[in-house]
């Protein structure tokens, strides 16, 4: 939705202060590596720099790591810990969920920032007089860096300390600042502030950038600009901050040049945000539109805005505009003050003007370079066991919502298995751990690889090859689906049955009489545990599947359960005689099918499936993926948000959602 062009015209300049004189609240979001030796020495004397600066400011932690948790438990309700964005399976954070929770913030004014980047207070004044304007507003900052800092704060975070223990005024600390430290206009640390008012940053969605690895800054700023909502103010000569450019060296270096020799560990990260900037947005289109963005200056003691584009100063409280162009006109002897500091100021370097188009390669793909079994020991949990999908591009989006509510019960101990080349690349950009199947099946379609098609024939007969390699790798799998919700973490019951067990669904529908009929073992949720025996058995499923025309299901049961249920034991069991495996058809009112009951016709499938104490419940008896699709989200079972490629959280999405 486009906003109308009187809204547009309104911040073509700065309008007058408002009259509230309050002083803002300021929430400061940032995502902190671990505390840990020098990174913590940093990341401490940056954040005790910003909290010092006011009472109204408070800090907002982006992690799941328990140091960080542990750090900000000693500073009481100030700091806090937002576990609930979008990470990668390593780790890094999210720019684009970052910035919507900063977004959902209820402060007058939110922050972001690197985690060791020193604020002053001058930081503190800009804010305040932004904060006056009567107009929403983007604040940009480039940061400084410096190679020694010898200063520290005193015990209270609100006095600078010499290292001969001495107090060093702000303006002494300045003067040393104006003289060691050197700033990169172009470079990718950026603070970022903004007004918590009624205005969207800029037109579209925001794109899965990665956090610390290139380009989301300017893309941002790129965007902001064109969108031309609100003003947009680089604040770079009125906002001390700085960071000493030793922790430079590790992430935000690959960002300049390329060139570093570990460069080959997390290229794909940097490599994922190029690719990202140059399919979204004008980054990779044009310039930025830099005659909508202004200087915000602070000249013998008067702040003003300065378009250099036009050529244009708006004194803050100034009766009047001021032209850089002065040609004839009587000024006034604090005009020409102005317009000196002006010019002085004019000739530094900003970031207008900045290019990125050396980040925006050309890539032909992207991958992540980390083998099976690198993966297999990264992610497995301590008993050795993996939860396991396997999809195409057709079901990315069902995939997230599976991953999103897996991460909601805190179980990371999952991987992926693209069967397509676009479904890989797809699950790389969105952080998952994710492996391409080696032989992956051909002339298939997926859009139409429903149940009984030929498509769905040969890609079901890729799960069980896959599980049996993993096995035999020494790892336990739970073979899911990404069509299976998950209410609750089904590991430790499935793990109880032990080893030489396959414990598996039961497709029966019949609410009465055994669940283990002929060809009624779903192949779509079961847990192999890694044993001979095991090993064994799946080796026959799959020499089964190879010479068969259908589906792997039923081979599943005909190999272990005998044809037409031969092998049964009882009405929830079979033992397969040559390998004596044993498998096991679980309870259906603690994992049902799609056909069981008909909850998934009930008014409120969760609370049903609650009171019935299910782990999970699977969306299959249902012909065609657009159809199960629908069903899964209007039934609220639905954990991913498409449009912005992100996880559903519980915090309050932003009001500006209805612009995008």
């Amino acid at each position: 939705m486009l906003l109308p062009s009187s809204f547009k015209n309104q911040i073509k300049k700065p309008s007058v202060f408002r009259s509230d004189s309050s002083s803002p609240t300021i929430t400061i979001f940032t995502a902190p590596r671990p505390f840990d030796g020098l990174v913590e020495e940093k990341q401490v004397l940056a954040i005790r720099s910003w909290l010092g600066l006011s009472e109204n400011v408070n800090v907002v932690f982006f992690s799941q790591d328990p140091s960080v948790i542990s750090f900000a438990e000693d500073f009481g309700s100030r700091v806090s810990v937002e576990p609930n964005i979008d990470f990668t399976f390593l780790g890094t954070p999210f720019f684009h969920s970052m910035v919507a929770r900063s977004l959902a913030s209820s402060s007058d004014v939110s922050v972001l920032i690197d985690p060791d980047t020193i604020l002053l207070p001058d930081f503190i004044s800009t804010i305040g007089y932004a904060y006056k304007l009567d107009q929403d507003w983007l604040l940009v900052a480039s940061s400084q860096n410096i190679s020694h800092f010898p200063f520290h704060l005193n015990s209270n975070g609100k006095h600078w300390i010499a290292d001969d223990g001495k107090h060093i005024g702000i303006h002494k600390l300045q003067e040393f600042l104006v003289k060691k430290c050197h700033r990169k206009p172009c470079g990718d640390r950026i603070l970022l502030a903004w007004n918590n008012g009624d205005l969207p940053l800029h037109y579209g969605v925001l794109p899965p950038f990665l956090y610390g690895k290139g380009l989301h800054n300017h893309w941002i700023l790129t965007e902001a600009l064109s969108s031309d909502f609100r003003l947009v103010l680089d604040a770079s000569w009125t906002i001390s901050n700085f960071y000493l450019n030793d922790l430079d060296q590790e992430n935000y270096q690959l960002i300049e040049g390329f060139n570093i020799s570990d460069f080959h560990k997390r290229s794909w990260e940097i490599m994922g945000n190029s690719h990202l900037g140059r399919l979204y947005g004008s980054i990779s289109l044009r310039e930025a539109n830099y005659s909508n963005l202004f200087r915000f200056l602070k000249c013998g003691g008067n702040y003003l805005f300065v378009n250099t584009m036009k050529n244009i100063i708006y004194p803050l409280g100034y009766k009047r505009s001021l032209s850089l162009r002065k040609k004839g006109i009587t000024l006034s002897s604090t005009e020409e003050e102005i317009l000196d500091c002006v010019n002085v100021v004019k000739s530094l370097d900003g970031i207008k003007g900045c290019s990125v188009k050396d980040q925006l390669k050309l890539l032909t793909s992207i991958l992540l370079p980390l083998s099976l079994e690198s993966l297999l020991s990264m992610r497995a949990n301590q008993n050795k066991t993996i939860v396991l999908a396997v999809a195409g591009n057709s079901y990315k989006d069902m995939l997230m919502s599976w991953v999103c509510r897996l991460r909601h019960l805190q179980l990371e101990n999952f991987l992926v298995c693209a069967l397509d080349h676009e479904i890989y690349g797809f699950a790389v950009l969105q952080g998952l751990p994710v492996f391409k199947y080696a032989n992956p099946p051909t002339n298939i379609s997926f859009d139409n690889c429903h149940f009984g098609t030929e498509c769905f024939q040969k890609v079901t007969k890729v799960k069980s090859r896959v599980v049996l390699q993993i096995l035999k790798l020494g790892y336990n799998v739970l073979l899911s689906d990404v069509d299976v919700y998950w209410f609750k973490n089904p590991l430790p019951f499935l793990s109880s049955f032990g080893p030489a067990v396959l414990v598996a669904q039961s497709d029966e529908y019949n609410i009465t009489g055994p669940i283990n009929l002929p060809r009624r073992l779903n192949s779509g949720f079961y847990y192999a545990h890694s044993d001979g025996i095991t090993i064994a058995a799946l080796e026959k499923v799959v020499k089964h599947a190879v010479n068969s025309n259908l589906s792997e299901q039923p081979s599943f049961y005909d190999t272990l359960c005998g044809e037409s249920g031969s092998h049964r034991l009882g009405d929830d069991r079979c033992l397969e005689p040559e390998t004596n495996l044993t498998v096991y058809f679980l309870n259906r009112d603690l994992f049902p099918n799609g056909a069981y009951q008909g909850l998934w016709e009930e008014i409120n499938v969760k609370e049903a499936c609650t009171n019935k104490g299910c782990y999970i419940l699977h969306n299959n008896w249902i012909s065609g993926r657009k159809k199960k699709l629908e069903r899964q989200v209007l039934s609220g079972l639905w954990e991913y948000d498409i449009s912005t490629r992100m996880c559903l959280q519980s915090w309050p999405r932003t009001k500006f959602t209805s612009y995008f």
